[in-house]
This record gives structure tokens, sequence and C-alpha cells, in this order.
């Protein structure tokens, strides 16, 4: 999980209790599992008995890091940040302890408390006068923006992005005696800058650690499915969605995030490496992980929700698990599959009618009649033996739906439109 370090670092976590920071911009109400490095190093952290310090970018959010940026992002206002500031907080909260009196507990700040007051001309005049434009030019994030490749060069606000981000660590490092900044690894020259401020103004010694930037095996970017980024709101992505995304991680990936996402012990996952070499169709790495992190961020019962309901798509369920399952979770788990409404005066409707002539599951009668017969088509998880059976009003889960199975992958969901 270590990228670079700065000298010392290692022999100062040995030597005392440290507080330490992570930044996190609250430009949503939620976090994506891309923050979750940061926030499992915090924890890791804490676990090992030092402090951790939250830091919400209010502040910084407003500006908009250059870091790993090709464009400066959009702005947002106090009201938002502060809202989004309190979601991020219950979030973070099942990870690290913010409420008991241990020495170790941790810390959420956000950066706009106080920045907001700091007048432009003091600013530049306390912070800016100690680092030189050199300096700041040298910087990667910097001069990737400036380069020959860059069609928008950079904006002044985002120049002294790492002004205000050095000025945080100082402040961290005044008021909390916070002396280790944490981040990705785009973000070194950022927190370098604060450790120089510190170094200059404060006459103290400060540290760096950054982590590599999370990546899949495959080159794809880590947490973006087709829908775009895994949250942890479950509002945003569901926990089947959730707990599905790392149940289908590579072999490869599972054993990193395993390292990464888990409190897992060194011994307990060997263990599961061995165990997945000698049976890789059983999954025991990647069930493992999707397990450790939906109990983690969502809840026990919500794992269990998910992995019945893994189960009804992928064979295994009955129409009594059909029915156990929530509304949304149903929705969630058949989101993909093609849809058909019918209205509630053909809830009492021959068989081959509803599949081949009111949707079109079928596109006969005569290929449903022969598909029936041969066994292959399911309604509710239940095989279908008679053509001539009629679908009936107690046949629809929860009086509204209707799971339709042709052959092993392929279903429809046929649903009551209120008429």
């Amino acid at each position: 999980m270590i990228h670079d370090i700065m000298p010392g670092t290692e022999e100062l976590l040995e030597k005392e209790q440290v507080t330490a920071y992570v930044g996190i911009d609250p430009t949503a109400d939620s976090l994506h599992i891309g923050h979750l490095v940061g926030v499992m190093m915090l924890k890791r952290l804490q676990h090992a008995g030092h402090r951790p310090i939250a830091l919400v970018g209010g502040a910084t959010g407003m500006i908009g890091d250059p870091s790993g940026k090709s464009q400066e992002r959009n702005l947002l206002d106090e009201t938002t940040l502060r809202q989004n500031q309190e979601s991020l907080k219950k979030q973070i909260s099942k990870f690290l302890d913010f409420e008991t009196g241990a020495p170790n507990r941790a810390l959420m700040v956000n950066n706009y408390d106080w920045m907001k007051d700091y007048t432009f001309l003091a600013f530049i005049r306390d912070i800016g006068k100690h680092i030189t434009v050199n300096y700041m030019m040298a910087k990667d994030s910097v001069k990737k923006r400036l380069g020959a490749d860059s069609k928008s060069g950079m904006s002044f606000t985002e120049f002294t992005y790492q002004l205000v981000q050095g000025y945080d660590f100082q402040v961290l490092y005044r008021e909390h005696h916070c002396k280790l900044q944490m981040g990705g690894s785009d973000q070194w020259g950022n927190i370098v800058t604060g450790t120089e401020l510190i170094r200059r103004i404060e006459k103290g010694e400060a540290y760096a650690l950054t982590w590599p930037l999370i990546t899949k095996s495959d080159g794809g970017k880590f947490g973006k499915t087709e829908e775009g980024n895994v949250w942890l709101d479950p509002e945003r992505t569901s926990p089947y969605k959730f707990y599905q995304f790392w149940l289908n991680v590579s072999d490869e990936d599972a054993e990193k995030y395993l390292k990464i996402f888990t409190m897992l012990g060194r011994e307990a996952i060997q263990q599961l490496v061995s165990e997945h070499t000698e049976a890789p169709h059983k999954r025991v790495m990647q069930k493992k992980l999707a397990e450790e992190i939906t109990v983690l961020i969502h809840s026990r019962e919500e794992y269990d929700m998910a992995v019945e309901a893994s189960d009804i798509l992928f064979g295994r369920g009955t129409r009594e698990s059909l029915k156990k399952i929530r509304e949304e979770l149903f929705l969630s788990v058949f989101e993909g599959v093609p849809q058909y409404e019918v209205p509630t005066s053909r809830m009492d409707k021959d068989v081959l009618e509803l599949l081949a002539v009111d949707t079109g599951v079928f596109a006969s009668k005569g290929e449903a009649r022969r598909m029936i017969a041969g066994g292959g088509v399911s309604i509710n998880k239940q095989k279908l033996s008679d053509p001539g059976q009629r679908i009936t009003e107690k046949d629809f889960i929860n009086n509204r739906y209707l799971l339709v199975q042709k052959g092993k992958k392929n279903y429809y969901l046929i649903r009551v439109r209120e008429s």
C-alpha cells in the first residue's frame, strides 16, 4: 500500500503515537470505492494506535485539484459542500471511531473553516512568500498541465491549489500536532509543499506517505462500471450491485484487493489464495472479498440478501426466496433483463397467449409450446410442464411481477400495469 514514503516516516510511526490526515474532496454527497484506499489507510492507522484525521476539502473543493486532471472541475457552493460533508462523515464513521474517549479517536475537519475568513492579501503575504514560483512549477501536476500536450492550460486558481493544501497541513500541524499527510501517488507534490511550509514557517518536521493508484489487471479504471462509479450510498449503488462488483473482479485483482480493502491478516489471505489455487472455479477469494466489504459498508443483513439474490439469478433460487426479497432488490437484480407490461385484465390468461401474444418472450405459440414440452421454461423458478396452464393473479409475485426463465440464462420480467 506504499508508493512513496519520506525518509524517517517509518521510524516516527514506530516511536510515538502519530496524528496523520487524508484529504477527501466533498464534490458528491457520497464516497465511491475510489475513496476507500484513503479511508482504509486511516482505519489501519487507527488500528495501530495512531490518530487519524479525515479532512473534508470544503475550500479546496471550491478550487479543484489539478493533480491527475486534464481540465478544471466544476466549483461547488458552500451549502452543497456542507451537506456533502455531513453525508461523508456518516459513511466514514463505519470505518473510524469518532465517538469514544480514546486518545486516538478520529477527527473530521473542514479546511473551509480556516480558509473562509483568510483574505487574499493576508494569504499571499503569510504563505505565498515562503514558496517560490520555481518550486511550484517543478511539480509534475503543474508541468503536465503547462506542457505542450495541454490544450486548456492552467488557471491561476488551480496553480495555487498546492499552496492551499500545503497550508492545510500547516494548520493541522499547528493545531493538532499532525506530522503526517497521506494521499494517492499523484498527491506527492502537494503533500511535500505542506512539509516545506511546516519546515520554513513552523520550524518543524513533517512527513509524507503515498499509496499506489489502484488499477485493474485488464487496464480498466478501478471502481468504474458501465453505469459509472460504484458508490457507498445504497441509493446510488444498491447493496446487491455493490456486492456483485467485488464478486466479479479477476483472480489477480481479488488477491490484491483482499490486502487493500479488508482487515484480514496475512495468514488468512494466504489461506484464501491457496484454496483458490486448488479450486479456482469456487472463487473463494472473490466471495470473501465481497463479504468483508459489503458487511462493512452496508450490513450483514444486506450481504445475506445480496447472496440470496445472486442465487436466484444464477439458478439456485426458489419461488419462496423470490417472494422474500425486497421489491427494490428484486428489481435491481433483474434491471437489465427484457421487461413487458400487461394490464390487470390480462392476469388470468393462457400461458401460451401470455408468453407469445401479450409479450414477446416467444416469437410464436408453437415455439413456446415446444420449449415448455422440453422442460426449458420456468415461471417464478418453478418448471412449467403444461402448455395449457393458465396464469392467474396468484401466480404473480406481490400481485405485480412474473419472472420467466427461458433456458438457463435468459430471463424476462412481466410487470402488471394498473389499468
